[in-house]
């Protein structure tokens, strides 16, 4: 496949899947745009393979998908539509690999059931499925000072923390629990409550807790925005904007997360982007 043909494949998915990443993009080069849709669109692929329902063998799927992301790295790319264009993002932008085996290695981790014991293995996860996106993503934006990593990181695992929130149930259901059990403990909850329909109050404090914990996250990779080149700042600014008010909106339901599912609109997505674009 023409490299043409791989980043329109890529610009495809991101648009139709990315439902809070894509319209930030939109405030970006048009290269860098690209890029961020092949590399959104290397993360909506692996995710697929873990949550595929009716799948035999996912585990196979994603060693065998390991294996393409060797080749693709090495230069030999296998047939999948996305590895052009994920190739040369990866080249254009000098991501480290690594970052790109640690997704994998994230993704890997939820294809059993899973029951998160204590923060320390939360944060863990966080890295893996999201921190490492952060990082990969903020050498597309640019940026100079070392520091833009560590504060990255700490964006990653925000915006995964809310994600867990507004999730309960459909992770619960799943067989995944997420929150930690020293959490459920303290708090008093039963882990069969995150697959109900009624919200205890214990469960209620339980969900303030974690959100007050996201928060602090996004209070300390504020500082990010300004370490990134500057036409980029627009784009991460309403990428951070987006997630904030989806944690905003869980709380405003009195995190009633169990009953429906909470999202921000695309009209408000829309309005954060024009505001973050002035």
């Amino acid at each position: 496949m023409r490299l043409e043909e791989s980043y329109a494949f890529c610009e495809r998915v991101a648009r139709t899947e990315a439902k809070n990443f894509y319209y930030s993009f939109l405030l970006l080069s048009r290269p860098q745009r690209q890029a961020m849709c092949a590399i959104y669109a290397f993360m909506r692929y692996c995710d697929d393979l873990s949550d595929a329902d009716g799948v035999g063998d996912r585990h196979g799927a994603i060693e065998r998908w390991r294996a393409d992301l060797d080749s693709a790295l090495a230069g030999d790319a296998p047939e999948h539509p996305l590895w052009p264009a994920f190739s040369d993002a990866v080249e254009r932008y000098r991501i480290p690999h690594e970052y790109f085996r640690d997704m994998i290695r994230g993704v890997s981790s939820d294809l059993d059931q899973r029951h998160i014991q204590t923060f320390q293995e939360l944060y863990e996860y966080c890295y893996h499925v999201a921190s490492v996106v952060g990082l990969t993503i903020i050498h597309i934006f640019g940026f100079d000072d070392p520091e833009a990593l560590k504060l990255a990181e700490r964006c990653g695992v925000a915006f995964q923390l809310t994600n867990i929130l507004r999730d309960v149930r459909e992770d619960a259901e799943h067989g995944r629990v997420y929150l930690p059990a020293e959490d459920l403990d303290r708090f008093g909850v039963n882990p069969k409550e995150l697959s109900g329909a009624a919200l205890s109050p214990g469960l209620r404090s339980l969900l303030a807790f974690e959100a007050d914990r996201a928060r602090a996250y996004y209070r300390e990779a504020q500082p990010l925005t300004d370490l990134v080149d500057s036409r980029s700042r627009a784009s991460l600014k309403a990428l951070i904007g987006i997630y904030s008010r989806l944690l905003e909106r869980i709380s405003n339901s009195g995190y009633d997360v169990l009953r429906d599912r909470v999202r921000v609109p695309a009209w408000e997505k829309i309005w954060i982007v024009a505001r973050c674009a002035i």
